[in-house]
């Protein structure tokens, strides 16, 4: 396969090589890291031959459609084509495939109002990337696409409100953090059931690095035996690949992106846990960790409704963005994992130290930061929206000190946490709304602008949700409940069932609707609106609705 690289990409892969010799980096990674590495798609010369749609004799779709990323006049579409997804190549030729795409006002295709053909490019595992434009804003749209004989299923999207337009209101659902392994998305199809949802907000971990074995770890399946390819850590691309797959045939995950438009950012699970920047988990070279890098980026990038900025640049994909809702949200979406200096202290639950406090240190790099304050101070928006990974706000484990705070989280660096907040500040936010992933729990959290003083101002509320089964069934009380609840008169609410969260924003009031299942382990729990808070606008603080 002839690869086009770009400059960077080439010189990464060439240090790579060196670093790893030429025996271990051929055997370990060869091929899928030089493709992990490679940037563009081959050019016209050397580009895959072409398949005919017409010899495909297996369904395609069989991962479903998705769509994402709305603007006021433009939404990106997704799809895969794998006959067998469970298989490397998906059941597909090295060949690319042309597949048609039409977008209509209603379900029954009758109102068409844009259709084209995009190319499933074998480099990019044939998956498929349309930027549909020139439709009308806050609307909502039917999609769907063709290969040959074959038509996906249907998938509803909406657009963004108009630039000066200020909606009635806004419904965004917040999920994060779904092993496959630890049980069933139970929650993902209550969600798909929701209704006027402008936009899923993925908050990171769809997808983990861990084995999975052939009875789906605790979905303990009797109807079905998993191939051995998922009994083992992803590490190459091809390993990122097929753990999209397995993930994208969940039934209740494949519900919730056909039912409304997903915007997404990852955290560590992506690519391995708890790495920063450059810098992996385990004692593995960095220059092994970048090509690895590489690869979990390719592949989130091929398997999400991403745009053409997102994707990635060898080693690089630049994820931090700006969604417009009108003037009633602005949403920028961060990326607390890619630009992280290392965690402090060996990571974990330590008590701070001056390594942990150098207010040098950084959560978003530079240039994400001067991205984010420049944006708040452009903003017009009457909710600033920050939809980010771990927890922003301090929390402590303990009633007496010393007490050991998360080095992962923006308590192991305060330093950028202290930027964060008088970027804000500065800006002039009155209504900043933080979103945060990542710990398998429920939390409503008031920002305060200094947290050692209780009375101090409320610069904004943090809305945490809990993960679609990452943790398996959790309790409604964990047994530090109290303990954090004391701990933290900051935290408003704290439920360990997994679940996810929807978040109404109006101009009044910001809403939170916790809501939680019984259980993941098995199928087909209920679902339930465990806790209510709103909070006013123009004075930040969690209040029971």
């Amino acid at each position: 396969m002839c690869m086009t690289h770009s400059p960077s990409a080439d010189t990464e892969l060439r240090a790579a090589a060196r670093h790893l010799g030429r025996r271990r980096f051929l055997t370990v990674t060869g091929a899928a890291a030089a493709l992990a590495l490679s940037t563009n798609l081959p050019s016209t010369a050397h580009a895959a031959p072409a398949l005919d749609p017409g010899r495909i004799t297996d369904d395609p779709f069989t991962l479903g459609v998705a769509s994402g990323d709305p603007r006021h006049d433009s939404v990106v579409l997704w799809t895969r084509l794998a006959p067998r997804p469970y298989e490397p190549d998906g059941g597909l030729p090295a060949e690319r495939v042309t597949v048609g795409w039409e977008i209509a006002r209603d379900e029954r295709f009758r109102h068409v109002v844009a259709r084209g053909a995009a190319t499933a490019h074998p480099e990019f595992h044939h998956t498929v990337h349309v930027e549909a434009e020139g439709l009308a804003p806050g609307r909502d749209y039917h999609y769907r696409f063709r290969a040959g004989r074959w038509i996906s299923p249907a998938g509803r999207t909406r657009t963004a409100p108009a630039p000066g337009a200020v909606p009635a209101s806004l419904n965004f659902a917040l999920a994060s953090c779904q092993a496959y392994h630890q049980g069933y998305y139970t929650a993902f199809g209550h969600m798909a059931r929701e209704e006027d949802v402008d936009a899923v907000l993925h908050l990171g971990d769809y997808l983990y690095e861990y084995a999975v074995d052939s009875a789906g770890g605790d979905r303990k399946y009797t109807d079905r035996t998993l191939p051995e390819a998922f009994a083992r850590e992803t590490v190459t691309l091809e390993d990122y690949r097929l753990r999209y797959a397995l993930y994208k045939t969940d039934p209740d995950l494949m519900a919730a992106h056909a039912a409304h438009p997903w915007i997404v950012t990852w955290d560590d699970h992506e690519t391995e846990n708890n790495y920063a920047g450059g810098i992996p988990e385990n004692n593995v070279p960095p220059e092994e960790f970048l090509i690895r890098r590489a690869a979990a980026y390719r592949a989130y990038y091929e398997n999400m409704p991403l745009r053409r900025p997102q994707r990635p640049q060898g080693p690089d994909l630049r994820l931090y963005r700006r969604l417009h809702y009108g003037r009633l949200a602005q949403l920028d979406v961060l990326d607390t994992r890619q630009y992280r200096d290392n965690q402090a202290n060996g990571d974990g639950w330590k008590v701070p130290t001056p390594e942990s406090q150098d207010p040098s240190r950084t959560m978003l790099g530079a240039t994400q930061e001067r991205w984010l304050a420049d944006g708040w101070r452009r903003s017009k928006a009457l909710w600033n929206v920050v939809p980010q990974q771990v927890v922003l706000s301090r929390r402590r484990n303990r009633i007496e000190g010393p007490w050991p705070v998360s080095m992962d989280a923006w308590d192991g660096y305060p330093g950028a946490r202290e930027r964060f907040l008088a970027g804000a500040e500065a800006a002039g936010v009155d209504n900043l709304v933080v979103l945060t992933g990542d710990v398998h729990v429920h939390y409503g959290l008031d920002i305060k602008r200094d947290f050692d003083d209780p009375d101090s101002r409320t610069a904004g509320v943090e809305i945490v949700t809990s993960s679609i089964t990452s943790g398996r069934d959790g309790a409604e009380r964990p047994a530090n409940w109290q303990t954090l609840m004391t701990a933290n008169p900051h935290m408003r609410y704290y439920n360990g069932r997994r679940g996810y969260v929807m978040l109404g924003l109006d101009r009044e009031r910001l809403r939170a609707d916790y809501r939680t299942v019984s259980a993941v382990t098995v199928p087909g729990a209920p679902v339930t609106t465990a806790a209510s808070f709103v909070s006013p606008a123009g004075e930040p603080g969690l209040l029971p609705a």
